[in-house]
C-alpha cells in the first residue's frame, strides 16, 4: 500500500468518525430536547415580518431616548425582549397553494404540521375553502362546508389537552380569528366565525370533541358571534343562540371589560373567557389614548398564565398580537409599531411570571414568531438615529433625501396598499355596486372609523408624488406611501418573505436554522413531549 493510499484512508477514516460524532451529538441534542418542556407559551406576531421587527426596535429607542436621554448611545441600539431569546430561526412560510400566505394556513401549520390551502383552519391538505365555481363555503359568519371537504388534523392544543395540561388562547383580535381559531377550531374556511365560537362551547352540536372539557382559557373580541341580537344588536348570529351564557353553564367565569378581568382572581377561577370587544379589540395607541376599558394584551397574558399555571402537569398559551396585522394592511406604520411594542412588553411579561413558577425556564418553552411578513420596506439610507417614522435624512449630509422627483420620502414606505378616497378594481366594476354605494365606499375610506372618524393623512399615489415637506408623518393617522394602489386603507397585502423566530427555556436549543413552518410544529411538539 503506498503512502497516498494510506493517506486516502487516514482521511476517509477521519471524515467517517467525524459524521458519526456529528450524528451522535445531534442525536443526543435532540433526545435531550424531548419532553423537556410541561409549559409551553407559543407568541405569534401577526404579520411582524423582519423589517418591523427592526423598526419597532428603533421605535423604542426612540422612546426610551425620549424619556431618559442619554441613555442609549442612538435608537438603533434598543433592544426588543423577543430578541433577548439565546436561539433563532428563520421561517419559510408559503402555503400550499399560495407562494404569499394568508393567516389562516400559516398559523395552523405551526398548531398542526400540515400545509394547507389559503383560508383553511387546521384541516387536511385536501381541504378547498370554496366551491368548484370559487364561491367561499360561508353564509354570512355562518359555515357551509360539505363533510366531506377535508378532516380535522390534531392542534399543539389538542395533543396538550390530551396530556392532561391547562390550555389557552389570548389575542388582541376576535378569539375566533384566524391565529386564535387555528388551536382549538377546524373549519375549511376561517369566515365562519359562528362555528368557529360554537367549535369552542362545550355541549354545543358544533363543539370539538378533542378539547375535551374545554378550552380553560379564551381571550380577546368577539361579542358578536357569542352573543344573540336579543342582548347584543351588534351580533352575527342567526340562531338566537347565547354561547356565552352556555359557557357560564359549564363553569366558565365571564367578563367583558378589563376592569372585571383585573378584579379576577385567578387562584379561584378554573375556567375562563374574556370577550372585550364585539370583533377586534382596539389598537393599544387608541386603547391607551382614548382610556378604554379595555386589557393590555400584558394583562391578557399575565392573568391566562395565573389560570393555566396551576396545573402541575403543564399548560399549553398561544398569545397573539394580532392587530399588528392589521395596522400593516392599512399602511399605518405608526399603529403597527405601537402594537409591535405591546407585544414584546407581554413577553416580558411571560418571562417575568413564569421565572417566578419557574425559575431559569427550566420545565418552560418560549417561542416567538410571526405567520408571514408585510409589504413594508425600510428605505434610503438615513443617518443613525433618523426618526422611523419621520423622512429620510441622508447619513453623509445628514439633510433630506430625494427622489428623482426633487421631493423626499419616508424611511418606511409599502410596495402596495390601499389610499383615502380610492376603491379597488373589483369594488369599482361590481355589477351589484350602486352610485350611492360606491359614493359611500369612498366617503367611508377617507377617515379612521376607530379614532372618532379623524381623516386619514395619506401622500396620493397618482401621477405625480404628494410633497411630504409639510406633512406630520408621525401623526397617529399618517399612512405611509405606497408604489400600487389597490382601493381602500387595509388594502395592503401580505408579504411572501421569511420571518424571524425566537425561542428560549427548555427544550429552545432546536430552534435553529432556517425551516418550512410545518417543522415548527414538530420541534414544539418534540420539545413539549406531546
Amino acid at each position: 500500500m503506498n503512502t497516498t493510499t494510506m493517506n486516502r484512508i487516514t482521511r476517509n477514516t477521519r471524515l467517517a468518525a467525524a459524521l458519526v460524532c456529528t450524528a451522535a451529538g445531534t442525536l443526543a441534542g435532540s433526545a435531550h430536547a424531548a419532553g423537556e418542556a410541561r409549559n409551553v407559551i407559543f407568541f405569534l406576531g401577526d404579520g411582524m415580518g423582519p423589517v418591523t421587527v427592526t423598526a419597532a426596535r428603533i421605535y423604542k429607542g426612540e422612546k426610551q431616548l425620549a424619556a431618559q436621554p442619554g441613555s442609549l448611545v442612538s435608537p438603533e441600539r434598543a433592544n426588543l425582549v423577543m430578541q433577548s431569546l439565546p436561539y433563532a430561526a428563520r421561517v419559510k412560510t408559503f402555503s400550499l397553494d399560495g407562494q404569499t400566505t394568508d393567516s389562516a394556513p400559516s398559523m395552523a401549520a405551526y398548531m398542526t404540521g400540515v400545509k394547507m390551502r389559503n383560508e383553511v383552519i387546521s384541516m387536511s391538505s385536501d381541504t378547498t375553502a370554496v366551491d368548484g365555481t370559487g364561491k367561499q363555503y360561508i353564509n354570512g359568519e355562518d359555515t357551509t362546508c360539505p363533510p366531506t371537504n377535508g378532516k380535522a388534523v390534531d392542534t399543539l392544543l389538542e395533543l396538550a389537552k390530551a396530556k392532561g395540561r391547562s390550555v389557552g388562547a389570548v389575542s388582541t383580535t376576535r378569539v375566533g380569528h384566524a391565529t386564535p381559531a387555528t388551536t382549538y377550531s377546524h373549519i375549511c374556511n376561517r369566515n365562519g366565525y359562528n362555528t368557529i365560537a360554537e367549535q369552542s362551547v362545550p355541549g354545543h352540536a358544533n363543539y370539538n370533541p378533542k378539547l375535551l372539557d374545554g378550552v380553560d382559557v379564551l381571550l380577546g373580541g368577539g361579542q358578536r358571534n357569542y352573543l344573540p341580537v336579543a342582548t347584543n344588536p351588534g351580533s352575527k348570529r342567526t340562531d338566537g343562540v347565547d354561547l356565552v351564557a352556555a359557557m357560564k353553564a359549564k363553569g366558565y367565569t365571564y367578563v367583558d371589560t378589563g376592569t372585571k378581568l383585573k378584579a379576577i382572581d385567578t387562584a379561584a377561577t378554573g375556567k375562563l373567557l374574556g370577550l372585550f370587544s364585539q370583533s377586534e379589540m382596539a389598537y393599544e395607541l387608541d386603547r391607551v389614548k382614548q382610556s378604554l376599558d379595555q386589557p393590555s394584551l400584558s394583562e391578557m397574558t399575565e392573568k391566562a398564565l395565573g389560570v393555566l399555571s396551576k396545573n402541575d402537569k403543564g399548560f399549553f398559551l398561544m398569545v397573539e398580537g394580532g392587530r399588528i396585522d392589521h395596522a400593516l394592511h392599512g399602511t399605518n406604520a405608526k399603529r403597527a409599531l405601537e402594537d409591535t411594542l405591546a407585544f414584546d412588553t407581554a413577553i416580558q411579561t411571560a418571562l417575568d411570571f413564569m421565572n417566578k413558577k419557574d425559575p431559569g425556564l427550566k420545565n418552560t418553552l418560549v417561542v416567538v414568531t410571526a405567520d408571514h411578513d408585510h409589504a413594508i420596506a425600510f428605505n434610503g439610507y438615513p443617518k443613525i438615529g433618523n426618526p422611523i417614522l419621520g423622512l429620510v435624512n441622508g447619513y453623509a449630509d445628514g439633510k433630506p433625501s430625494k427622489a428623482a422627483d426633487g421631493k423626499p420620502y419616508t424611511a418606511l414606505v409599502f410596495g402596495n396598499g390601499g389610499r383615502p378616497g380610492s376603491i379597488s378594481y373589483g369594488e369599482a366594476n361590481d355589477p351589484n355596486a350602486t352610485p350611492d354605494s360606491i359614493a359611500k365606499k369612498i366617503n367611508d375610506s377617507k377617515v379612521n372609523s376607530e379614532d372618532s372618524k379623524k381623516p386619514w393623512i395619506a401622500p396620493a399615489r397618482a401621477a405625480s408624488r404628494d410633497d411630504q415637506t409639510a406633512m406630520d408623518t408621525t401623526d397617529d393617522n399618517f399612512l405611509q406611501e405606497v408604489g400600487i394602489n389597490l382601493g381602500s386603507p387595509g388594502a395592503e397585502t401580505h408579504g411572501g418573505g421569511d420571518v424571524m423566530l425566537f425561542a428560549g427555556g427548555a427544550g429552545s436549543k432546536i430552534f435553529k436554522g432556517t425551516m418550512e413552518n410545518i417543522k415548527v410544529f414538530n420541534k414544539v411538539k418534540e420539545a413539549a413531549g406531546l
